[in-house]
């Protein structure tokens, strides 16, 4: 040590070796030790190199433990993953939508926290919170905006690629590298097993926290992290994997080293790779999905997409900025795109919807997993039945048939909206004469032949009266001057039902009124005399064909029923019980049940008892109820009578008593206004128009028309009911259905 302190002091490579850090330590900088040059002693250059060594050095990281657990999650080779459960719970993340949520849950705590403090008793308030937290909750998310969705898309706690490759396999084995010298970890790939059927996966893997997010660059692929997937590609076409797809990128990484890599070539290669491939392919969206660099491992035979997942071509924000210069216009350009999962069912770009818990795949992670394991072994069942030749058939017409449409096809309403007149395509009008003599064959044909099916497609004639109807109603409606009114209502009744909410009771009586305006000024139309009679064709064609289909439905039913029964009845236990049985009635020479003993009397029940159960079994097996088929509820013909003169009494209450009008009237708006939870004041005026809607309903159905002590005396006196049963009023009312429920 003495000479190489020598040899340091005086020397350019003492300078070198004190600024390196190539042995895992740094050195001191010359110029700290001033201009007096480097004068040290042998003793403190050695104290001061072995500190700076033994400071410096650490402790290399395995991912291999010291003592391996063999029998963990996955098998034993998962220890070399790097990709380990956080050691921290992730930070809760509010979206500026679920702010009016916080303010309940903060609500929530204050009076738990008062609870505790005073020792008083608020469950009462605590369950009425909770509760209206809960209705709260389900309304938001039953009814996101398509830019809402996008961001719980982008949740920063939203489960990644890894986070379901390991909650739904049995074993996985990560793989690495384009076998160029780069292994790109943005894009993750590796073998697994599912059910004992073994899948090569490859997915979009972000970050679980800012560390994670710049290690994987925020799940943005350079190009060989896409020649990495192409060649795990064609490794499983080769050995006959299935390929399971994890897309969750905003896109392909746009920098300067990628495009002098050829990012589009790479992209472009997988393409054009990905529709030759000979196994079955699912791509499965579990964030967002943006533009080529989703599409790039998104090629398969079947695309499906988690419920808040999003596939687009260019972000929102993006769109936005084009098209209305500003990127605040993102949700108007959300919503126009169609980026969300039903809308892309609709239009035939995504193949399923796989549901997601309330409040997005971060509140319930394991759950969402296990939802993607059972869509994937649906899809897998559906693929396998496949060969080689009709999966790629499948794959190319999947894409093939995206944007297209065939001319002589009807066109939606939706799409024809927009249409210009001249382009909506109108089918030729048939004349009255032909649309009657063909209803006439239709209707002797089936007066004949009940049983048997029409040879005339009664389908096709009764879409055929459909049509007619539509523009007979439209020449009324534009000849009554009414079009404006109902072109209006139709628009927000269109837009009621394509945001899935239910239709508002403030617009059902819009649509009531109009319709009740449209009736009574119908006769002044110069075609009402045509419309109502093709009306009446129509109702009778649709009950005649509801009839044939339920004859149909009884027919397949009864012979199901048969064959059960036949089971039942040749059921080698059965027979052998029942022959035992026989021998020993034989045995003891009994001529009546009087001369059983109580033993075989119990025997005979316990057999009774043994098949009943296997008919009534064998009954519900095929959607039945044993009740109906016994018999026990069967309706009496008079009270059926009755019926319809009940529901005539309190029609015609509602058409002219005005109270009975202002009573239901003013039970909508108090039901309306008091939503899904109403306030104890809200329920106590519900509760009292309701009683006033009975009673007065009650007075309607109790006057001298309908008399009920006259239906009791012929239907007793017909045996209808059991001797010595008597019925009260309300018990009768009950029966009849005359009761009501105006909840």
């Amino acid at each position: 040590m003495a000479s190489s302190s020598a040899t340091l002091a005086g020397s350019a490579a003492a300078s070198d070796l004190l600024r390196s850090s190539t042995g895992g330590f740094t050195g001191v900088p010359l110029r700290s030790l001033g201009s007096a040059g480097l004068v040290l002693k042998r003793r403190e250059l050695t104290v001061s190199v072995t500190a700076r060594l033994k400071k410096g050095r650490k402790k290399k990281e395995y991912p291999w433990p010291s003592n391996p657990d063999p029998n963990v999650k996955g098998g034993v080779l998962t220890h070399l993953s790097p990709f380990k459960p956080l050691k921290e719970k992730p930070t809760p993340v509010t979206l500026d939508f679920e702010k009016p949520l916080v303010d309940l849950q903060k609500k929530i705590i204050e009076v738990r926290k008062m609870a505790n403090e005073t020792g008083l008793d608020f469950s009462d308030q605590i369950l009425l919170l909770e509760t209206k937290y809960q209705q709260a909750l389900m309304d938001l998310y039953t009814h996101l905006t398509p830019y809402q969705r996008l961001t719980i898309a982008r949740h920063p706690n939203r489960p990644t690629c890894l986070d379901h490759i390991f909650n739904i396999t049995e074993k996985f084995m990560e793989l690495h590298g384009d076998r160029e010298g780069y292994d790109d970890p943005a894009i993750v790939t590796g073998i697994g097993n599912i059910d004992g059927r073994t899948y090569m996966f490859i997915g979009h893997q972000k970050g679980r926290n800012t560390k994670e997010n710049i290690k994987r660059n925020f799940g943005m692929p350079t190009p060989h992290g896409y020649r990495k997937a192409l060649r795990l590609m064609q490794y499983a076409d080769h050995h006959g994997f299935p390929i399971i797809t994890f897309i969750d990128t905003p896109g392909a990484y746009a920098d300067l080293k990628s495009e002098e890599l050829n990012q589009g070539e790479a992209i472009a290669y997988n393409l054009r790779t990905m529709f030759g491939l000979k196994v079955p392919v699912i791509s499965i969206v579990i964030g967002e999905g943006g533009s080529g660099g989703a599409l790039a491992i998104g090629c398969g035979n079947k695309l499906l997409m988690l419920e808040n997942a999003v596939f687009y071509v260019a972000s929102p924000e993006a769109c936005a900025a084009i098209l209305w210069k500003s990127s605040k216009a993102a949700p108007k350009a959300a919503e126009k795109l169609k980026i969300t999962a039903h809308e892309l069912c609709k239009l035939q770009v995504a193949d399923g919807v796989i549901p997601e818990p309330i409040g997005g795949a971060h509140t319930d992670p394991s759950w969402t997993s296990q939802q993607i394991k059972i869509a994937i072994n649906e899809a897998m069942d559906e693929l396998t039945k496949l060969n080689t030749q009709d999966l790629l058939k499948d794959r190319y017409h999947k894409f093939r048939k995206l944007g297209g449409f065939q001319e002589g096809i009807p066109i939606d309403p939706k799409k024809g909206f927009n249409m210009r007149k001249r382009d909506i395509p109108v089918p030729p009008k048939i004349s009255d004469s032909e649309l009657e003599i063909e209803i006439e064959k239709l209707k002797q044909q089936i007066s004949e032949s009940p049983s048997a099916p029409p040879k005339f497609d009664l389908h096709k004639t009764i879409k055929k009266l459909e049509r007619e109807v539509d523009q007979e109603f439209s020449e009324a409606v534009k000849a009554l001057g009414l079009t404006e009114r109902f072109s209006k209502l139709r628009d927000e009744v269109s837009k009621a039902t394509s945001e899935n909410q239910t239709i508002d009771p403030l617009l059902q009586d819009k649509i009531e009124k109009l319709n009740a305006d449209f009736n009574q000024r119908l006769s002044a139309a110069p075609n009402s005399n045509k419309l109502q009679k093709k009306r009446d064709m129509l109702r009778e064609l649709t009950e005649v064909k509801l009839l044939l289909d339920r004859n149909k439905e009884t027919a397949r039913l009864k012979q199901k029923l048969k064959k059960k029964f036949d089971d039942v009845i040749n059921n080698p236990t059965i027979k052998e019980n029942y022959e035992a049985l026989q021998s020993e009635i034989q045995r003891v020479g009994a001529s009546s049940a009087s001369d059983l003993d109580d033993e075989l009397k119990k025997k005979i029940a316990e057999f009774n008892k043994e098949v009943d159960l296997q008919l009534a079994n064998a009954v519900k097996s095929v959607g039945l109820d044993d009740q109906f088929i016994n018999g026990s509820q069967s309706s009496v013909p008079e009270i059926e009578e009755l019926n319809k003169e009940v529901e005539k009494e309190i029609e015609i209450l509602a058409n002219t008593s005005t109270d009975f009008k202002r009573m239901i009237e003013e039970l909508k708006v108090e039901v309306a206004k008091a939503g899904g939870t109403p306030d104890l004041e809200s329920k106590n005026r519900i509760d009292d128009l309701t009683q006033k809607i009975k009673q007065s309903l009650a007075e309607a159905t109790g006057s001298s028309s309908l008399k009920y002590e006259n239906l009791v005396s012929k239907i007793s006196g017909n045996g209808s009911f059991k001797a010595g049963e008597s019925l009260t009023d309300d018990e009768l009312r009950e029966k009849i259905g005359a009761n009501l429920n105006f909840s």
